[in-house]
């Protein structure tokens, strides 16, 4: 369905769909030299569609993302890395929306039309003198080219930084969608230390974005794990600008089929870069589980399975001990038959 830019194009990620500059620079947050500020403008206000850690301990951002996903509108995205703003109490949540507050005032846009993000460590208090001294700076720095720069200004512990970026045709229209992810470490189901930030210049309705970026990242994001744990910070979020000039893709058309496929496997990609880029990875292992009665008792089996210590250890040793799997796949709490079970490597 998709159609990959090639990594030698400067428009990657995030700012290969029309109308969409980035920049990453360096704020203060981290050591010297290293990007920690990143910042994702559309030409034009437009749906935004978001979704959200799980975990009851929610960071700063997260807050500031939930309350201004109800209007559904953006037009920004501003992210520091070195810097969770979690557990940081009142002082963090108004730093987190001063954040917002001045580049929306910066752009000449309402706050709530401003999303922020931040990843890094949890407990400190956000620098937000650096970060709002460095907004001018952020923005003299947009440009079309701007993606590689915006990912590697997300990264924490990330080796590499990730992108994508996808096309395909839909009704007659060019319709791109780009992409950038950071985790590393915290990364299990219903997402973890991960942020992951999706631009599209397809005309779609909020709540058709809002379903399919919601059934994307439970295809995606919502299916792997590296260490098991949830994070406080986890973040999705996409933003449609329209300028792509399509017909506005609303759900239940092929339209919507089609803008589906191509937001999985954008969501999909990166969510596998994240895997290969989890700290101490060794192997990326895909867990298939075919037979089961219902979709959530096959993912429960293959949650169980690919949280096993002792399968992981196995995997590690290159032992293909399979009763390690058989043993995780009799507690996963589902219905079996054992003597109808088979294990394939």
């Amino acid at each position: 369905m998709g159609k990959k830019i090639t990594t030698a194009s400067p428009r990657r990620g995030v700012t290969a769909p029309q109308g969409f500059r980035a920049a990453g620079i360096h704020c203060g947050i981290k050591k010297p030299g290293l990007r920690d500020l990143a910042l994702v403008v559309s030409e034009q206000s437009g749906p935004i569609a978001g979704v959200f850690t799980k975990n009851q301990v929610v960071a700063a951002p997260v807050i500031v993302d939930r309350l201004h996903l109800r209007q559904g509108i953006g037009r920004a995205i501003l992210v520091n890395s070195g810097n969770a703003n979690a557990c940081t109490g009142a002082k963090g949540l108004a730093a987190a929306q001063k954040t917002a507050t001045v580049l929306a005032h910066h752009l000449g846009v309402p706050s709530q039309q401003v999303f922020i993000g931040s990843t890094g460590v949890i407990g400190r208090a956000l620098p937000v003198d650096r970060i709002v001294k460095n907004i001018p700076q952020l923005l003299a720095q947009l440009s079309d080219r701007g993606g590689p720069d915006a990912a590697r200004a997300i990264m924490t512990t990330d080796l590499r930084p990730k992108s994508i970026a996808l096309q395909d045709m839909i009704d007659g229209c060019l319709i791109t969608i780009g992409g950038m992810a950071k985790g590393s470490g915290m990364i299990h189901p219903n997402m973890a230390t991960m942020l992951a930030y999706f631009t599209t210049d397809a005309s779609i309705t909020k709540s058709a974005l809002q379903r399919a970026l919601s059934l994307a990242a439970n295809e995606s994001f919502n299916c792997i794990s590296v260490d098991g744990d949830t994070s406080t910070n986890d973040t999705v979020l996409c933003l449609a600008n329209g300028m792509a000039e399509n017909r506005t893709i609303k759900e239940g058309t092929t339209a919507f089929q089609r803008f589906l496929t191509l937001l999985t496997e954008a969501c999909q990609s990166l969510a596998l870069s994240i895997c290969r880029d989890g700290e101490g990875v060794t192997k990326v292992v895909k867990i298939e589980v075919a037979g089961s009665a219902t979709v959530a008792q096959a993912r429960q089996v293959a949650h169980t399975i690919a949280t096993s210590n002792l399968v992981k250890t196995a995997l590690f040793g290159e032992d293909a001990n399979w009763g390690r799997v058989m043993a995780a796949i009799g507690r996963a709490g589902v219905p079996i038959t054992p003597s109808k079970l088979s294990l394939s490597f």
